[in-house]
């Protein structure tokens, strides 16, 4: 083998030197450049010391000599001896072949670097942003939330790293979200199992990270993969919260463990359930809840109070001017909604205030609204009485809904499924006050619906068809409500409809069928992670609202509060359910059930203004029945 010589190690050096790319071109040529510059203004000086004394010695050659590589034409107006005139050209053609090649080879790092951010593969140095990871039709809604969040704040940033290209994710924000308002949207492409690639969005100065469902069959496993890589990073001193969504139940205590103490997990389907069995118990809540969640609405805020130290819970409800106190949390983190009326706050409580936003929650600096004595209604409870209702359809939801349903219907109640399979209700468990029959029928076809009779039920629950593209099932859902309401038109109303929508677009379209309720799960479940990524505290608080131990939103009867007709004001509202020891959190109004936007929910109202009350309206309240 021959021997390197040394001849092999230089050209071994500068090969390795090159291979650095633009920097390094950059450098040697700028290099030659000034070589070829110096040895030219030298040489000048030497053979022709006349013509270089007339042009300002070594200096003024280096000068002239620089400007003849940069411009062949500073050559034109040289006058001297031969070999002067000879060293500017020497100086002009080595300009054409250097300093060209300098200047293609910036042009060229500078084409490929602006390249290389329109790939979004740049760090980004941010602090207290929201960062997304992964990419679904999620984005869009979690976006649009974080903006309406952020109408109040001088500059946000909300971070996205997903597996697309960096500007289809920007043109494709703001051709869905629109106005971003003083929200900066900055996208980057990687995958988010990848922890280098996570670095990209900067996560450790971050406030939160919200994982973003993707759109596959193996969507948890992938959730639960990015809070593994999430807890594989060092962190240091501090970490943000970390707020994620699994859709099957059976994943969720796997993606707890993979999340550890800084995340939350939400049970997609959990949620989506008892909104379904709970709408159906009351129409409407659905709304309500979207609205609660809602950034563009009211929404639940956090804050000390010291000069309510002291003072009860129910003494409370009239110590606000704007917004309406709906719970406690202590300083150990329990979180109390609608507590006693004699409970005492204390000077380390948070009070729970619903409010449209947190710069408009204010103490009463005036004397309290009156309340109307005479338009306070007396209503005795009513025992619950059995009852008939209709499932159309099945998805994998439907065990868990009629679990949920033998806990809350009184004894005696009936349950008929219709769909059009085999019988899969005999993987039940026994339901103690529940009777399940099962029927073969097709809801998308008129005579299968007729031969159901279902003018004998006072609830219908429509099921999303399962293994079906979303558009697909809701389709078929959306033919299926069409020919409820055509019956129920003929029958004079004799049930309410509550109906479970995959895509929010779908159902404004759905308004048509006036179903009494739709629930859309992947909104609801975006808006959570959403108000979750603004403040963790909340988490507790949504799970006290969906547990049935607990207190939770009801839509009752207005004459239970108010006498029909009789003109009060929110205030008297207030008091009325105060005295039922319940929260008033605002009311429905039926004459415009099916109105968009607000399908008549009208939530923390003027406490002053005037405010009269039907008797099939619905009084919206914090209740533990």
């Amino acid at each position: 083998m021959r021997r390197a010589t040394r001849w092999d190690r230089v050209r071994y050096w500068f090969d390795r030197t090159m291979s650095k790319g633009t920097p390094a071109l950059i450098g040697w040529l700028g290099l030659a450049s000034a070589g070829l510059v110096i040895v030219v203004a030298t040489t000048a000086v030497i053979v022709a010391p006349d013509d270089s004394a007339h042009n300002g010695d070594w200096p003024g050659m280096v000068w002239r000599s620089l400007l003849r590589t940069l411009d062949p034409g500073t050559m034109g107006d040289d006058t001297g001896t031969a070999p002067f005139l000879g060293l500017m050209l020497v100086a002009t053609v080595g300009g054409i072949f250097i300093v060209s090649s300098l200047i293609g080879v910036i042009t060229t790092g500078l084409e490929g670097k602006i390249a290389e951010l329109r790939k979004g593969r740049s760090r980004i140095v941010e602090h207290g942003h929201t960062v997304l990871l992964g990419w679904s039709e999620q984005v869009f809604t979690v976006v649009a939330e974080l903006v309406e969040a952020n109408q109040s704040k001088r500059k946000s940033c909300v971070a996205i790293l997903a597996n697309r290209d960096k500007v289809e994710m920007e043109d494709a924000i703001r051709e869905r979200v629109g106005d971003l308002g003083r929200t900066r949207i900055v996208c980057r492409t990687g995958d988010p199992l990848k922890v280098a690639d996570v670095e990209l969005v900067s996560p450790g100065t971050a406030r939160s990270i919200v994982i973003v469902t993707p759109e596959s069959e193996d969507a948890d496993t992938r959730v639960i993969k990015v809070l593994l890589a999430l807890g594989s990073r060092a962190w240091g001193h501090r970490r943000p919260h970390v707020v994620a969504a699994v859709h099957d139940s059976a994943n969720l205590p796997a993606a707890r463990i993979a999340g550890g103490e800084n995340a939350h997990v939400i049970d997609a389907d959990d949620v989506a359930i008892r909104l379904i069995v709970q709408s159906h118990r009351q129409s409407g809540l659905s709304q309500v809840c979207t609205d609660l969640l809602d950034f563009a609405g009211h929404e639940f805020y956090m804050r000390r109070e010291p000069e309510l130290d002291g003072t009860t819970f129910g003494e409370a409800l009239s110590a606000y001017e704007l917004g309406i106190p709906s719970g406690l949390r202590r300083a150990d983190g329990t979180v109390l909604l609608n507590p006693p009326m004699d409970t005492v706050i204390r000077a380390d409580d948070q009070i729970i205030v619903l409010a449209e936003d947190d710069l408009m929650i204010r103490l009463r600096s005036a004397p309290a609204p009156p309340v109307h004595e005479s338009a306070i209604a007396t209503a005795s409870p009513r025992p619950p009485a059995p009852e008939r209702t209709l499932m159309l359809g099945w998805n994998h939801r439907a065990p868990k809904i009629i679990e949920l349903l033998d806990q809350f219907l009184a004894p005696g109640s009936e349950l008929t499924v219709a769909a059009p399979r085999e019988d899969p209700t005999g993987v039940l468990r026994r339901c103690d006050a529940l009777k399940v029959d099962f029927v073969r029928a097709d809801p998308t076809e008129r005579p299968s619906l007729e031969s159901l009779d279902v003018g004998s039920y006072q609830h219908i629950i429509v099921l999303s068809e399962e293994g079906l593209d979303h558009e697909h099932a809701d389709a078929r859902t959306l033919v299926t409500l069409l020919h409820l309401r055509d019956m129920e038109d003929a029958l004079g109303d004799p049930f309410a409809i509550v109906s479970e929508i995959n895509d929010d677009a779908n159902r404004e379209i759905a308004q048509v069928t006036k179903a009494d309720d739709f629930v859309v799960s992947e909104k609801l479940i975006s808006l959570m992670l959403t108000q979750l990524s603004e403040n963790r505290y909340l988490y507790d608080v949504f799970v006290d609202l969906l547990d049935p131990a607990g207190s939770e939103i009801y839509l009752k009867p207005a004459c239970d509060y108010l006498v029909p007709g009789e003109e009060a004001n929110f205030a008297t509202l207030i008091e009325a359910a105060r005295r039922r020891g319940e929260v008033a959190l605002g009311y429905r109004l039926t004459s415009r059930f099916h109105e968009p936007p607000s399908y008549g929910i009208v939530l923390n109202p003027d406490k002053r203004a005037p405010l009269t009350l039907a008797a099939d309206d619905r009084v919206i309240v914090l209740a533990e029945d």
